[in-house]
């Protein structure tokens, strides 16, 4: 069940607001201080399981089977992330989780990927006056597999089925059931039953 806030409204309205608002700041600081608890939980079996656990009180939501490798870092702690069932993420996630991200059934991450939702003003007078921000929803369809040291852009949303290479930056939406890769990323191909590795 999704859980809700008395900042989702702004934090999901896609309009600019104060990111340095003190009590938005301190709801921040509590829920980052959750995930920290959850990268300083020791490796083994019973480590494995607590990380499993925490994970369901610290994403907005998280289906059965989901686990991310430490360390993960999040904006809001993850607050503003559903995932769905059977979620991999290696090391060194970065979540950018200011607005909303949706993942999901069966969604492999590579190491080092990036997924962010905030955007400042292009005009620096127009950052240092109150540090505007606003926030896009990211997208991650079912059966999605993002390589390492993937970087996907607010307002982005990937099609199910899609396999994104390693290195790319995600700027645009990515049709279903395609292999995209690139700086910026791009649909090269339909991912069709050529591609089958059991035989």
């Amino acid at each position: 069940m999704k859980r809700k806030s008395e900042f989702d409204s702004l934090l999901f309205s896609g309009e600019y607001y104060d990111c340095n608002d003190m009590k938005l700041l301190s709801y921040q600081h509590r829920c980052v201080a959750q995930m920290n608890r959850y990268n300083k939980i020791k490796s083994g079996p019973v480590g494995l399981w607590r990380r499993m656990k925490r994970l369901k009180r610290v994403f907005g939501s998280i289906g059965e089977g989901g686990y991310v490798e430490p360390p993960v870092h999040a904006n809001f702690g993850g607050k503003n992330v559903f995932v769905g069932k059977n979620f991999y993420a290696n090391a060194n996630l970065m979540l950018v989780d200011d607005g909303k991200i949706t993942i999901g059934d069966n969604v492999m991450l590579g190491p080092n990927v990036t997924i962010a939702t905030a955007v400042h003003p292009l005009r620096a007078d127009e950052r240092q006056e109150s540090q505007n921000q606003k926030n896009l929803p990211v997208t991650i369809g079912n059966n999605v597999w993002i390589a390492a040291c993937v970087t996907v852009l607010p307002g982005v949303t990937i099609g199910d089925g899609a396999v994104i290479g390693a290195g790319s930056v995600v700027t645009k939406d990515i049709p279903p059931n395609v292999l995209a890769y690139g700086n910026p990323c791009r649909a090269v191909r339909e991912i069709s039953e050529s591609d089958t590795v059991r035989k």
